[in-house]
C-alpha cells in the first residue's frame, strides 16, 4: 500500500485489537504510526453544509483505542453553535469513558478556538498533535514502515496558554475526568418540568412517532440520561452543569453533557455534544431525532433551555423536548481559587 491510498473509516470508534489488526497489516512499528493514514478517510464522515470544508481528526486514547472528530455545522443557526472537529474528537472519548488523550493527528491546523479548548485536558502541554494537512509530514519516497510521522507537543501550538491553573485548583477534576457534580432531579410537587417547554419545539401537534409508540417509558428514560449527563458535566467557572438526551425514531438514547472552557467561548454546549453522540452513535439524519431533554438547575446563570429549543427547531422540527429543573444534591465540581 502506498502513502496515496486511503484507508476507509466507516465508524467513530475503532478497538485496541482492530487498530492493532490495521496496524500491522500495513507494516507500520506502532498504532500511533496509523492515525494519519486514518485522517483523509475521517474528513468523508464530517457534516460541513455551510463551508464544504471537512476536517477529520483522529486520536489515540491512553486504552488503547483510536477515536474520530469530525467538524459539524447547522444551516440556519450562526455559526458559532458548529461543532469543531477537535471538540467533536474530545466529547467522543468522554462519551466512551475514555480517561485521556494522547496523540491526534488532524487535517488542518487546529484553530485558536481548539487549541484552547484542549487546555480543559489534564497535562495537555504533552498532548501530541501532527497536521497531516503540512505536506512535509512524510516522505513519500519511503515505505510506510520507514516512516516516522513529525509530531509536535501542544505548547508548540500555543506556547504561552491561558486554562483551568489560572482559576482553579489542582482538585478540581478536568475533561476526560470523573465528574460526580451530585445532582438530583427536584421532586414532582415543585414542578421540576417546565410546563412551558412540554410543547415540540415548533408547536407541532403531531411529532414524529417513536417505533414502540411509548412515550412515558421514553420520556423516562430521556429524563434519566439527561441528568446522567448532567452530572458528568464540566462545568467548573460557571457552577451550572447541564446535561441533553435526545431519543430517536427507533427508541435508541444519545446523551451529551455540557463542556465549559476557562476562556468561555470555546465551551461546548450540552446539545452539541449530544448530537456528537448521535453522529459517533450511528445516527442518520436528524429529522430522526423524536425527542429531547434537557436537565439543568433553575434560575442557574448559565441556561441551555433556549438555545436547546432553538438548534433542535431548525435540525429537527418535530422534535419534543422537555426541561427538567435539578437542585445541588452534593458538591458540584467548582471549586474556584480565591
Amino acid at each position: 500500500m502506498n502513502h496515496h491510498d486511503q484507508l476507509t473509516v466507516t465508524q467513530f470508534v475503532i478497538e485496541p485489537s482492530d487498530a492493532e489488526s490495521i496496524a500491522q497489516s500495513l507494516n507500520l512499528p506502532s498504532v500511533l504510526h496509523l492515525l494519519p493514514h486514518l485522517v483523509p478517510s475521517a474528513q468523508s464522515l464530517a457534516r460541513p453544509p455551510i463551508s464544504n470544508y471537512h476536517v477529520g481528526a483522529v486520536g489515540l486514547g491512553s486504552d488503547g483505542r483510536i477515536f474520530v472528530g469530525v467538524n459539524v455545522e447547522f444551516p440556519g443557526l450562526p455559526l458559532h453553535h458548529s461543532v469543531h472537529a477537535e471538540q467533536f474528537l474530545l466529547t467522543n472519548l468522554a462519551v466512551h469513558r475514555c480517561p485521556r488523550l494522547l496523540s491526534l493527528a488532524v487535517s488542518a491546523a487546529p484553530c485558536g478556538h481548539c487549541r484552547q479548548f484542549f487546555q480543559e485536558l489534564r497535562h495537555s502541554s504533552s498532548l501530541q498533535i501532527l497536521v497531516t494537512g503540512e505536506e512535509n509530514w512524510v516522505d513519500n519516497t519511503q515505505p510506510l514502515e520507514h516512516v516516522s510521522p513529525d509530531f509536535k507537543p501542544l505548547t508548540d501550538f500555543l506556547p504561552n496558554p491561558f486554562g483551568p491553573h489560572d482559576l482553579l485548583d489542582q482538585e478540581t477534576p478536568l475533561l476526560l475526568e470523573n465528574h460526580a457534580n451530585g445532582l438530583d432531579l427536584l421532586p414532582p410537587d415543585d414542578a421540576h418540568i417546565d410546563l412551558n417547554s412540554i410543547n415540540l419545539t415548533n408547536g407541532d401537534e403531531d411529532p414524529c412517532k417513536l417505533s414502540n409508540g411509548n412515550y412515558e417509558t421514553s420520556e423516562s428514560l430521556l429524563e434519566e440520561a439527561a441528568l446522567e449527563a448532567a452530572n458528568n458535566a464540566h462545568a467548573p467557572y460557571s457552577g451550572c452543569p447541564s446535561g441533553v438526551a435526545l431519543m430517536d425514531c427507533q427508541g435508541k438514547v444519545y446523551k451529551g453533557s455540557y463542556v465549559e472552557s476557562a476562556a468561555y467561548n470555546p465551551s461546548l454546549g450540552p446539545v452539541q455534544a449530544a448530537l456528537v453522540a448521535y453522529i459517533a452513535g450511528g445516527g442518520g439524519g436528524y429529522e430522526r431525532i423524536v425527542a429531547a431533554a434537557v436537565v439543568e438547575m433553575e434560575g442557574s446563570k448559565v441556561r441551555q433551555e433556549d438555545t436547546a429549543r432553538m438548534l433542535l427547531k431548525v435540525i429537527s422540527p418535530k422534535c419534543k423536548l422537555r426541561v427538567y429543573y435539578c437542585k445541588l444534591g452534593g458538591n458540584v465540581c467548582t471549586k474556584i481559587s480565591g
